[in-house]
């Protein structure tokens, strides 16, 4: 039966949409669109009169000898528009069908282009049981699949010659040598290559299988409209790029001036900060200490203007999608950054307070050493026993610093004070001449300002003596060794007097003084040394 016959192609072919929206439906016939329907016509919905032209098109097509399309213009008011397809009526197209425009030309225009659809997809369906055109199409699908391989195998032969080429040349290149910041090294220059090699590879392949399958595709007739599609589609998407790409030029070049304008005003700052730094120039509030901290924030604030000055002028920036990722990120920002922030103020707060200065030898805490780095977020001390110890801004913002530097006459000194218990039964004025004299052997001790002793407490068992003095050029940089020479001095001072140090927590007093008795206290080299009898 000849409706039998056509049965599978119109299976297979027509494809009957079902309404988007209430009052629309859309025909096609072998994957091709050929019309979408809103009006309502004798009664008859868009969808119903989809399916009634898809019955005629199947009757149509079940016939035998060459296809005759025909378009029939029938006058009235509304005008319409008959289309038959070997003598069958398929559909009526009239105004409503357009958008509900009167006009007989753009329905003539219209029945046009439905026509021209309807032959291509007709001829299509009769190519669809050719076996010749299936044995060409094949062909042409091998011989376009070799060409295809042929092309990736080229381009990774190339891309490994390429590349070893590179290595030979780039390989000897020393990584660790000094570069302008426009050159790189062969290693950088290398993985750069690699990557710019990598990226042009997924390029070409995407090309070219693009073309290969809009080549493979268009040689059948069930599947060439998917073919024409995917040659488009790569071609829109060059397109909107390449349009994309020239208008964000303007803005582009607008944001780039802004950016440049910040730069020259960052310049000048840090030009003028750096002199205040230098003590060549003097500026009310700012000082040497200042100016560093001073050039930070500035260039932070110029560029946060320029930032939200170019804002609107960069590429996406009015989308949807580039507002959802700045909110989200702001609020990122909000809920991580709360001790961020505040390490940040806490370290401006040091800096502007003048409470530290690099050099200085501090106590803060229980870490004693000298200032290296007065940081934004910490704060960085050498303790002088091989240590560098970190603290966070904010905890030395929140504790109590004892500068030792801070009150000496000249730069590179600090003052140097111990603490002694000595018991009641030793003249505190012996006590005072023998620390006096533990200073005064002491080197780097400067004998003027004069080295003094006070007694801090007079405690239960002992009186606590604090010997104060100052250290000079000559003193260890280092004031931890300086401390360990002048508390050498003092032991030395008082076991040659006799009198007991009862720094250890005082139990009872002893049968004899807990001194080191006269003897060799050095042993000559070689030898071990042996205790006085």
């Amino acid at each position: 039966m000849a409706g039998g016959r056509w049965g599978w192609v119109v299976v297979a072919a027509l494809w009957v949409a079902l309404p988007a929206w209430a009052g629309e439906a859309t025909l096609s016939l072998n994957q091709r669109k050929l019309v979408t329907l809103h009006a309502t016509l004798k009664g008859e919905s868009p969808a119903e009169r989809v399916e009634a032209a898809g019955e005629a098109l199947a009757v149509a097509l079940a016939a035998s000898g060459p296809d005759r399309v025909e378009r029939v213009a029938l006058p009235g008011d509304p005008p319409a528009v008959r289309l038959k397809l070997n003598d069958v009526v398929v559909l009526h197209l009239v105004p409503e069908d357009l958008g509900g425009a009167r006009s007989s030309a753009l329905l003539e225009s219209a029945a046009v282009d439905v026509e021209r659809r309807l032959r291509v997809a007709v001829a299509e369906a009769r190519e669809a049981r050719d076996p010749r055109a299936w044995a060409v199409g094949l062909a042409v699908s091998l011989l376009a699949s070799a060409v295809a391989l042929g092309v990736l195998w080229g381009l990774v032969v190339l891309r490994r010659r390429a590349l070893k080429h590179l290595l030979r040349h780039w390989g000897g290149a020393d990584a660790s040598t000094a570069r302008p910041w426009w050159q790189v090294s062969g290693e950088h220059a290398i993985a750069l290559l690699r990557g710019l090699a990598g990226l042009a590879s997924w390029g070409v392949l995407l090309v070219v299988l693009d073309v290969w399958a809009s080549v493979v595709l268009r040689q059948f007739a069930l599947t060439r409209v998917w073919g024409e599609r995917a040659g488009d589609w790569l071609l829109e998407q060059l397109l909107g790029l390449g349009q994309a790409a020239l208008g964000a030029v303007p803005g582009l070049l607008t944001a780039g001036l802004i950016f440049l304008f910040a730069l020259g005003v960052q310049r000048v700052a840090r030009g003028v900060l750096e002199r205040v730094e230098r003590g060549e120039i003097y500026l009310a509030g700012l000082d040497a200490d200042t100016a560093g901290p001073t050039q930070r924030l500035v260039s932070l604030v110029v560029w946060l203007f320029a930032v939200a000055m170019a804002y609107p002028y960069l590429p996406g920036a009015s989308s949807e999608a580039f507002k959802g990722v700045t909110v989200l990120t702001g609020v990122m920002v909000s809920l991580g950054a709360s001790g961020v922030v505040g390490q940040v103020m806490a370290g401006l707060s040091l800096m502007y307070s003048r409470a530290l200065r690099v050099g200085e030898y501090v106590r803060i805490g229980e870490v004693e050493g000298t200032v290296t780095a007065l940081g934004v977020f910490a704060t960085r001390l050498h303790t002088g026993l091989g240590e560098e110890v970190s603290l966070p801004n904010a905890v030395v913002f929140s504790q109590p610093v004892r500068n030792f530097s801070r009150l000496v006459e000249d730069d590179g000194q600090y003052m140097l004070h111990t603490a002694v218990t000595i018991g009641y039964a030793t003249p505190w004025r012996q006590v005072h001449a023998m620390l006096l004299e533990a200073a005064r052997r002491t080197p780097g001790v400067l004998s003027e300002p004069v080295p003094y002793v006070v007694q801090t407490a007079l405690s239960d068992f002992y009186v606590e003596y604090r010997l104060c003095a100052q250290g000079s050029r000559a003193a260890p940089r280092r004031r931890a060794e300086a401390m360990s020479q002048l508390h050498s001095h003092i032991q030395d001072v008082f076991n040659e007097n006799g009198v007991q140090i009862m720094s250890p927590h005082y139990l009872a007093d002893p049968a004899a003084a807990q001194v080191v008795p006269a003897g060799p206290w050095f042993a000559p080299e070689g030898e071990p040394l042996r205790p006085p009898r």
